[in-house]
């Protein structure tokens, strides 16, 4: 029996921090982006609903795969179980921020 890799992303994105789990999470062919998909959400029909999982299950509903550029991932784990998914702002007064840039810069000469 193989055993399924699972892994724990949180990412930038629109200010807030995205925390999903997916099953896939590789570099992608898109230069500067990490491929996340397989995404895992919560299958139990139980009372209780968790309103910042059910808003990651719409975003991504129908989605295979997604891009995130390599510059808004905070942090990748490999877990042994699945937490839970969730969406959080930056804590006040925090002062990190996404700042673009490019990745790859080439050199103004011939020794750089």
């Amino acid at each position: 029996m193989s055993k399924e890799k699972l892994f724990k992303v949180a990412f930038m994105n629109q200010g807030k921090v995205y925390e999903l789990h997916a099953r896939e999470v590789n570099q992608s062919g898109l230069f500067g982006f990490i491929e996340i998909g397989d995404f895992v959400f919560d299958e139990s029909s139980g009372i209780v609903i968790d309103p910042s999982e059910e808003r990651l299950r719409s975003e991504f509903e129908g989605v295979l795969s997604t891009f995130v550029p390599v510059h808004s991932i905070i942090r990748i784990d490999e877990v042994k179980k699945r937490g839970n998914n969730k969406i959080s702002d930056l804590p006040e007064g925090a002062n990190v921020t996404q700042f673009p840039s490019p990745i790859y810069t080439p050199g103004k000469g011939k020794n750089d």
